[in-house]
């Protein structure tokens, strides 16, 4: 590697992978996992609440062995979340699902848990098997910061599961709207949150569940954020597959639509050709009337506050 690279959000120079090479050769006899939270530590690599972000460290040492610039010691397992969601049982459903048709109000009030620090519990589980079995995208356990909505009507019913993940490094049209340049982007991105999972329950044909759902949560998501990890969320964004679906329940609760994808993955092959992928419309919501200037001048949020001015 002569030029330096953006891998996993972080820019790695060419003394960036001498490093990792002499960690490497110094401690052949360590799994991936501890060589993964080495290299976090040795970077000093954290996110807002401080903890070490050894799960990207991981993804970006698998990144390097794909571009055949490491050699890795070989996988002593398969990796927890994968072997889970292989044999990831069907949880006894506690509650019918015949369908469930009529108005929204009769299933009102909905109750909406955040579920992702409750670890081996029921709602969690629940959240995951529902996913897991009816997004058309399935589900692995997410890397990285997220939040995890359950969504249960009045009788206690399943009826929306919803995730928030951290979000997409690079999007021309989101950082053209944003008037972001990359190095502001790599200073602001964590403010923002992306909405990688939606899912109506199949058994459900509520007019307006989906609307109402995004906008209940859109109403408490930046508090729950920086409830878990310290900072706030000034902008959500989401993207949906143009080919598959409309989009319509954002617009509805007022997302933007401000643009496409172009069709590339965010992952390259082992060559550095890029995956094609479906090309989808990016949709944005902001959450602070003043987003844009979070956005443009992260160095003053909240986190790290503006001076007072004299007047």
């Amino acid at each position: 590697m002569n030029e330096p690279t953006i891998l996993q959000g972080r820019r790695i120079s060419a003394a960036d992978l001498e490093q990792v090479r002499q960690l490497l050769a110094a401690h052949p006899d360590w799994s991936r996992r501890r060589l993964s939270q080495q290299l976090a530590t040795l970077w000093n690599w954290r996110n807002r609440a401080g903890q070490l972000k050894d799960m990207a460290a991981r993804t970006l040492l698998l990144k390097l062995e794909q571009r055949g610039w490491i050699v890795l010691p070989a996988r002593r397992q398969l990796p927890s979340n994968r072997m889970r969601h292989k044999q990831m049982p069907t949880v006894e459903a506690p509650f019918s699902e015949l369908p469930l048709f009529g108005a929204l109000d009769e299933l009102l009030p909905l109750a909406i848990s955040e579920v992702s620090t409750r670890l081996g519990s029921a709602p969690r589980a629940l959240f995951e098997n529902l996913l897991h079995r009816h997004h058309y995208l399935s589900y692995r356990s997410p890397v990285g910061q997220n939040l995890q909505y359950l969504v249960v009507d009045n009788q206690g019913r399943p009826v929306a599961c919803v995730l928030f993940g951290a979000a997409a490094w690079q999007c021309a049209d989101r950082d053209r709207y944003i008037g972001w340049d990359a190095a502001t982007r790599s200073q602001g991105l964590h403010l923002i949150a992306n909405n990688t999972r939606f899912l109506i329950a199949p058994w459900v044909g509520v007019a307006h569940l989906a609307t109402h759902v995004l906008g209940r949560i859109a109403r408490r998501l930046s508090r729950d954020w920086q409830a878990k990890y310290g900072h706030p969320i000034y902008l959500l964004e989401t993207f949906v597959e143009r080919d598959r679906f409309a989009g319509t329940c954002y617009q509805a609760a007022n997302w933007r639509r401000v643009g496409q994808t172009k069709g590339r993955s965010r992952q390259n092959r082992p060559d550095g050709r890029p995956y094609h992928v479906p090309i989808k419309d990016v949709y944005l919501y902001p959450l602070h009337p003043r987003f844009g200037q979070r956005l443009q001048e992260p160095s003053a949020s909240p986190l790290n506050p503006p001076a007072p001015l004299h007047l």
